[in-house]
């Protein structure tokens, strides 16, 4: 978290209010995952919003700087069991950074200030945004020339995660451009795959990729699959069970079959470094159970997965 004192933040305020209200903004392109719907988009030619710049603190209330200028609000809804806050943040992030943003804040929900900061803060209404008090994650920018100042806002509800994005700048700017690719990679963390499957029951494995009709896990490590190996060392009572899916191509029988393999082969890698077989089991539900439309291709390829499963009752 960055540490900004009042004094700097007031400097700070008055300087991004200055030059976001005056000065043509460039432009901005965004990628979030797969399977993101928007919920709402709102613009206000002529408001105001106050920039979270700082954490909450009994001293300061959140630091913010206070911009005019046009405003547009715009949040989505991306479905999936296993992706993490972190998971979609980090990439938009990267994203950022890329087109020469500068990061002027970032927190998760207890370095934010916990609930004080989530009603502090502006928050679009339910249900185009949900925000869990336990898990949520917040950043600031502004772009490199300062003429244009953002946040994100991501958080979850359920299987759901949800992204808020509001944006400052003058009237007739270029606004940010926001699409949905296969290729707004997710990293998978080693922490955010155990915290998953022992807050849900369950996470999917999205760095086991598995071409159609394939049930090769390819050469090299698995990071989902160690961190799990690591996880079950570590506690000899806990037990999970690999749960393989398919898309809709072909007989249900057979994809039943082939999403077994899949799951056994995510098993068979966790045996292979010495996790004994009572704590890991390995079952496939074909093409029962899709995150995603099977009448495209990246919705075929979204539900071609291994999910893990814990089954352990304490």
């Amino acid at each position: 978290m960055t540490s900004i004192t009042r004094k700097h933040a007031e400097r700070l305020a008055l300087f991004l209010a200055a030059v976001v209200a005056a000065l043509p903004a460039a432009a901005l392109e965004l990628a979030l995952p797969m399977g993101a719907r928007e919920t709402i988009s709102r613009v206000t030619p002529q408001g105001s919003y106050d920039l979270p710049i700082s954490a909450w603190s009994e001293e300061t209330g959140i630091p913010v700087a206070s911009l005019e200028g046009e405003v547009r609000r715009t949040a989505w809804r991306i479905s999936g069991a296993g992706i993490t806050t972190g998971q979609v943040l980090g990439p938009l992030r990267e994203q950022l950074m890329a087109d020469r943003y500068d990061i002027i804040f970032e927190c998760s929900a207890r370095s934010c200030g916990g609930f004080d900061f989530r009603f502090g803060t502006e928050v679009l209404r339910a249900p185009n945004m949900y925000v869990d008090l336990s898990d949520y994650r917040f950043l600031s920018a502004k772009s490199a020339d300062a003429t244009q100042a953002l946040s994100l806002l991501v958080s979850r509800d359920g299987d759901a995660v949800f992204v808020q994005l509001i944006e400052v700048g003058p009237p007739g700017r270029s606004t940010a451009t926001v699409s949905t690719s296969t290729t707004a990679s997710i990293p998978q963390d080693a922490g955010d795959v155990v915290s998953q499957l022992e807050t849900t029951g369950h996470v999917v494995l999205v760095d086991l990729d598995f071409a159609s009709g394939s049930s090769s896990l390819g050469d090299g490590p698995v990071q989902s699959l160690d961190a799990l190996v690591a996880y079950l060392t570590a506690n000899p009572t806990r037990q999970i069970t690999f749960v393989g899916h398919t898309d809709a191509t072909g007989s249900l029988q057979a994809n039943v079959a082939l999403s077994r393999r899949r799951a056994e082969a995510a098993r068979a890698y966790i045996l292979a470094r010495g996790v004994p077989e009572a704590q890991v089991g390995a079952d496939g539900v074909g093409y029962l159970s899709p995150r995603a439309s099977n009448l495209t291709e990246d919705g075929r390829e979204a539900n071609r997965r291994v999910e893990a499963v814990l089954i352990s009752v304490q």
